[in-house]
């Protein structure tokens, strides 16, 4: 909806910064799922802006322009959002985490208690290895796959990498259903049309525009001490989660729900990874303004 600013951190890199939405209001701080990018959505952006709030988003280092972090891990998002929330002279946000993007709202969550008023997270992964929790059973197969490499380590990663950014990088809306293959069951699979199937592969497209060090980054960090605990988050956090989920299985949302202290769970027989997003944007974000 919008085309990026780029923000300078206090380290010397540049983000891609995103923002839409009313000003003068309170800030949703939005982060994308693995891969993707910062772009905003459209039911995001209607949705906080029907509660006066402006959306923020960024594309986490190494997707689209924003500089590389080499190392990083869950909690360097931090930093990164305190700057961001600087530049824009925010005191305080709400954040929401879509998949890949729920443990760095957690992160945010645990570690920036005094800025951030409330999360949510939506099919959002758990860590690993988390204990009571198969981190693999229930995935698709493609997940299965791109974790196996992930915890075999960076070297086994390489030699995928390219193969798998190009079955990405060019695609189009009409080709989003059929690319995710065995990661949809027929509940997801039915809401990639139309809007909502090009925003899907438009973020693809943006994130994975200048290479794929930022998915490389995040699959190795996802299976790797996250920085921080997430039973020390104390600010209200949402906890979606559908059983038809086969890129973060619903024993994620479960896990997660269990905890995290301050835990509100939604946990849904109907819906799976994408159809939250389509059909309970607005619901998602008048409950996570409503808590805090």
């Amino acid at each position: 909806m919008t085309e990026p600013s780029h923000l300078r951190t206090p380290d010397g890199r540049s983000l891609d910064l995103y923002v839409a939405g009313p000003d003068g209001g309170g800030t949703l701080v939005f982060f994308h799922g693995s891969p993707g990018s910062g772009r905003l959505d459209r039911p995001v952006v209607e949705a906080a802006a029907a509660h006066g709030m402006r959306t923020v988003s960024w594309s986490r280092p190494g997707y689209g322009s924003s500089t590389r972090k080499e190392g990083r891990n869950v909690a360097s998002v931090v930093a990164d959002t305190a700057a961001v929330l600087d530049q824009l002279g925010a005191e305080s946000c709400h954040v929401i985490g879509w998949s890949g993007g729920g443990p760095h709202a957690l992160a945010v969550a645990a570690m920036l208690p005094d800025r951030v008023r409330g999360a949510a997270t939506i099919g959002g992964v758990a860590p690993y290895p988390a204990e009571g929790l198969d981190w693999l059973a229930g995935m698709g197969a493609e997940n299965v796959e791109e974790f196996g490499y992930s915890l075999a380590g960076p070297e086994a990663m390489l030699p995928r990498m390219d193969a798998a950014r190009a079955a990405y990088v060019s695609i189009t809306g009409d080709e989003v259903a059929a690319a995710l293959g065995d990661l949809v069951d027929e509940v997801d699979r039915a809401s990639i049309t139309g809007e909502f199937a090009e925003a899907v592969a438009s973020g693809f497209r943006e994130g994975l525009r200048e290479g794929y060090w930022g998915w490389f980054d995040e699959d190795l960090m996802f299976v790797q001490p996250w920085g921080f605990d997430p039973a020390s988050i104390r600010v209200p956090v949402h906890i979606w989660q559908g059983r038809h989920d086969r890129m973060v299985p619903y024993a994620h949302g479960e896990w997660l729900a269990a905890h995290v202290p301050s835990a509100c769970p939604h946990v849904s027989d109907e819906h799976g990874h994408l159809t939250l997003l389509v059909d309970s944007m607005r619901e998602i974000v008048h409950e996570l303004v409503a808590a805090g």
